[in-house]
């Protein structure tokens, strides 16, 4: 460890002491450890021989999908604008829902700290631990499949995340504007609509485009459990092992991936 000394012999400075020193490769071998024994715990629980087969099985699944079968695309365009649709409109669902949450979560504008600001947190915390997935596996469930369930899914997927960053944004507004809009006698309302929403209004539509981005996304994996959209066509595709067809999917896909955030990174540049 590094010390540095006067001209007198005396320590003037030290990098490390020896508690810290020790304390430092303490961590370090607890941190080897652990990772020893999750590897252990994972070796034991990895099938190996499939492990190291997997090279020549993609090489074969890779020759089969080429090229692409693609006059299959006819039957694409339907399960994609289904898509487009789930994304848009469970965006704006979720919007519609976020905007009062993120009011009733932030500390400047909730009514209640103690009692209507937690439940509202609790709502913006549920809502964002759950993958949209596992929320289109209840739904499908509880309402049945098909494109619906992928639209609620998507919807109460975003609430949490719209609502966090707006409520953050709401908390970081210019409190003399609505000082000022105050003192002038306005109510509570009006210092909202004419204080608070003309600041935060960027913040919303960044926000919007960017969650719609992202629903673009996750949209196109709901039909695995039945909850529509091209996801429908790629699981049909993939249980009969149409794998040239799977790759005209997956082309699809990363195509409307790509527009989405070319649409999304203009949209936003326009705002901001």
């Amino acid at each position: 460890m590094p010390i540095y000394e006067s001209s007198a012999g005396k320590k003037t400075w030290q990098l490390r002491n020896r508690n810290a020193q020790l304390l430092r490769w303490f961590a370090y071998i607890v941190g080897v450890s652990v990772f020893m024994w999750c590897w252990n715990e994972i070796s034991q629980a990895t099938n190996w021989y499939f492990v190291w087969d997997a090279p020549r099985i993609a090489t074969d699944i890779v020759s089969r999908a080429m090229p692409p079968k693609w006059s299959y695309v006819e039957k694409l365009w339907g399960p994609l604008w289904d898509t487009f649709n789930i994304a848009t409109l469970g965006t704006v669902l979720a919007l519609v829902m976020a905007v009062p949450v993120a009011f009733l979560a932030a500390r400047n504008t909730t009514p209640s700290a103690l009692f209507v600001r937690p439940l509202a947190l609790l709502i913006i915390v549920s809502t964002r631990s759950i993958n949209s997935l596992i929320w289109a596996l209840l739904l499908v469930a509880i309402i049945g499949p098909g494109v619906f369930a992928g639209l609620v899914a998507i919807a109460i997927r975003s609430i949490g995340f719209c609502a966090k960053l707006l409520y953050e944004a709401i908390e970081e507004i210019d409190t003399s504007q609505v000082e000022a809009i105050t003192a002038t006698g306005a109510s509570r309302w009006q210092v909202m609509i004419y204080g608070i929403v003309p600041q935060i209004l960027p913040a919303f539509a960044g926000i919007s485009v960017f969650r719609w981005d992202i629903n673009i996304r996750e949209s196109t994996v709901l039909g695995l459990v039945g909850a529509g959209g091209i996801g429908l066509q790629l699981q049909g595709s993939l249980n009969t092992l149409a794998w040239a067809q799977v790759a005209l999917i997956l082309i699809i896909i990363l195509i409307a991936v790509i527009v989405s955030e070319w649409v999304s990174a203009k949209v936003r540049g326009a705002i901001i």
